[in-house]
């Protein structure tokens, strides 16, 4: 059973059916959407409980705190970010009613235990891609989509525009990178509350017409397909999904040594990693393979293989379940 917010993207992904339920809490302490979900967890009696973002926990936790069958059904949670937990009460006691935490990254899995979670509750999975459908996914003209100069070499970075993404310091690479490689553009994809600094930091550099931020694509990977280079500019980040979807159709990447990312990407095989916030050194491994086609292709096609044999669905699949056994939440 799937249980998600009718408003949201995976709801409407999961078409319907008796098996797809809606549930709409107005936030994680909503204690009638906690019932529901209790009354649903008594109905259907799953072994497991299976929670994907925070509130997901919270909602789990309120729920089960109801009532729940016996035996009571065994509580996993996903961590997809490599933030640390938060220190309140609630949030402390949400998370003592998780059995096991599946981390997506092994510098998730180190923040958990910094926070105090036992090592034996807590299981690596590393994110999947379809990437079998991103081969297969028809690639459209960025530069006919945005008016740039045909053959003009195009770098992309996709992400919600807030502080831990890090493009402000993308930006500020932005002329470094124009003194050795002058025709160059970047694309910045995503949305949020750091849209407007960005355009102001933008303006100030004089670069409106180098770096675009043309807002949230649906079709982004359709777009990513027929750029040159992939950047990932992260503070902080749990794995980095848009940069599996750029290796898995052969785009070389820099990025940085933030979070989970140097899981994914390995330094002189398929891409560049620099220290998080240093936009010189950031400037400098872009203009490394901008002025590189070759490097760029080798790094793009061994970035391909890497993700097809480490970071496809088959494997989240497998390791999900995988980790339910180790957490001994199912035989």
């Amino acid at each position: 059973m799937l249980v998600a917010h009718p408003e949201g993207e995976l709801y409407r992904r999961a078409s319907e059916g008796p098996d797809l339920v809606p549930l709409a809490p107005i936030n994680e302490v909503d204690l009638a959407a906690a019932w529901q979900l209790s009354r649903l967890v008594r109905k259907w009696r799953p072994a497991i409980v299976h929670a994907h973002d925070p509130h997901a926990v919270a909602m789990v936790s309120l729920g089960l705190s109801f009532g729940a069958p016996v035996p009571r059904p065994k509580v996993v949670a996903s961590r997809r970010v490599d933030f640390h937990l938060q220190g309140n009460t609630f949030s402390q006691w949400k998370y003592r009613q998780v059995d096991g935490f599946i981390a997506a990254s092994g510098a998730i899995r180190d923040i958990l235990s910094h926070d105090g979670i036992p090592s034996g509750r807590i299981v690596v999975v590393h994110d999947g891609i379809d990437v079998e459908k991103i081969a297969h996914r028809p690639a459209a003209d960025l530069h006919a989509e945005y008016w740039l100069p045909h053959g003009v070499p195009v770098m992309v970075n996709v992400g919600a525009l807030v502080a831990h993404k890090g493009q402000r310091h993308l930006i500020d690479a932005m002329p470094m990178v124009l003194r050795e490689v002058p025709d160059a553009h970047l694309v910045i994809f995503g949305e949020g509350e750091l849209r407007a600094p960005l355009e102001r930091q933008i303006e100030h550099l004089s670069l409106e017409k180098r770096v675009l931020l043309p807002g949230f694509r649906e079709d982004v990977l359709s777009l990513m397909k027929s750029s040159d280079l992939f950047v990932m500019s992260s503070i902080a980040e749990g794995l980095g999904s848009a940069v599996l979807d750029a290796m898995a159709m052969g785009l070389a990447v820099v990025g940085t040594r933030a979070g989970g990312i140097p899981e994914v990407v390995v330094p002189g095989e398929t891409g560049e990693l620099v220290a998080p916030g240093d936009a010189r050194t950031l400037a400098a491994a872009i203009v490394k393979l901008l002025k590189d086609p070759a490097l760029r292709r080798a790094h793009g096609e061994a970035g391909r293989q890497r993700v097809a044999s480490q970071f496809d669905v088959e494997h989240l699949v497998d390791g999900t379940l995988s980790a339910y056994r180790q957490l001994g939440v199912c035989g």
